[in-house]
């Protein structure tokens, strides 16, 4: 701000004299209260995650999904509209029924992302019965909870399936060494790019299809979810088979079958992602309340558009 001549309360002209002037509050100069302060930091801080966010969404590869596959995919208004009825005459199938067309319309190119969450865990339970081939697979960002991890192990005993893991690029240590020290405490957005965004990118390349474990009614990003339809971020058709179902109707699942589930989920852990980026809700809070919290974020990006 640049200084300037104001006039004194009684009219007359402020002094000309430095130590006079300076002597003199600034009335262009408004003095922030503590709370005031605290909201303007949080306000730059939101700001800062949009523009990592916009700075992530620039650095999606122009092609790759389905659109690099053999044979290639590619979204026309004929696919899509394809897309759109199937998705409307899959509306109210089971997931069963959901998940053996996608098998029947898109293996051997077919495959699942899973961070065994009690949903991923009923998919690969049904997987097991309908194509125990499919490929599955995880990104492994290197923060993920002891017991997470175990549940990989727990799937090959179980079902005979091979859980995949999809690593970054540079290794936690790597990482947080090249920028100074834990991303997700100051940018999350940025964090969750860099370690699942972007292996998600170079893991759907060559597939024409994949599942995820996304319910409608979990959060708003998710509500309008379709059965099937074009995932414009990976470049590949995204299917849901448990989009119209309920936390209930997954948990019925997993406790009639006996589906193996993370145990953090009876400690309070609705919703699990990274350790550092994931803590317990209290009752009556959303199930996605203990995700980022303190930020304005509720999703890691793969399933926003």
């Amino acid at each position: 701000m640049t200084a300037a001549s104001f006039s004194s309360d009684n009219g007359k002209p402020a002094s000309s004299d430095p130590e006079s002037r300076s002597a003199r509050p600034n009335p262009t100069l408004k003095i922030l209260t503590v709370e005031e302060s605290a909201a303007a930091a949080e306000a730059a801080k939101r700001a800062q995650e949009t523009e990592a966010a916009k700075s992530a969404a620039n650095a999606i590869p122009e092609m790759g999904g389905a659109r690099v596959a053999e044979p290639p995919l590619e979204p026309t208004p004929e696919f899509l509209a394809e897309l759109q009825r199937e998705s409307d005459a899959l509306e109210n199938e089971t997931p069963q029924a959901i998940l053996k067309w996608a098998v029947d319309r898109f293996a051997p190119k077919f495959t699942m992302a899973t961070a065994f969450g009690p949903e991923g865990m009923t998919i690969i339970h049904m997987l097991a019965e309908i194509a125990p081939e499919t490929p599955v697979f995880n990104l492994e960002t290197g923060y993920q909870f002891q017991e997470t991890l175990q549940l990989r192990e727990t799937v090959l005993e179980r079902y005979g399936i091979t859980v995949e893991y999809k690593y970054p690029e540079q290794t936690v240590e790597e990482f947080e060494a090249a920028n100074h020290g834990p991303v997700y405490l100051t940018d999350p957005n940025r964090c969750c790019f860099e370690r699942k965004l972007r292996v998600l990118h170079q893991a759907a390349r060559g597939w024409h299809a994949w599942a995820s474990a996304i319910r409608r009614d979990q959060s708003e990003d998710r509500a309008r979810a379709p059965i099937v339809g074009w995932d414009k971020k990976f470049q590949l058709v995204k299917i849901s088979p448990l989009a119209n179902w309920t936390k209930n109707d997954v948990w019925s699942l997993i406790m009639k079958e006996k589906i193996p589930y993370n145990p953090l989920h009876d400690q309070g852990y609705p919703s699990i992602g990274c350790q550092p980026c994931t803590r317990s809700v209290l009752p009556g809070e959303d199930e996605r309340s203990g995700r980022w919290s303190g930020f304005q974020k509720t999703e890691c990006g793969l399933h926003s558009s």
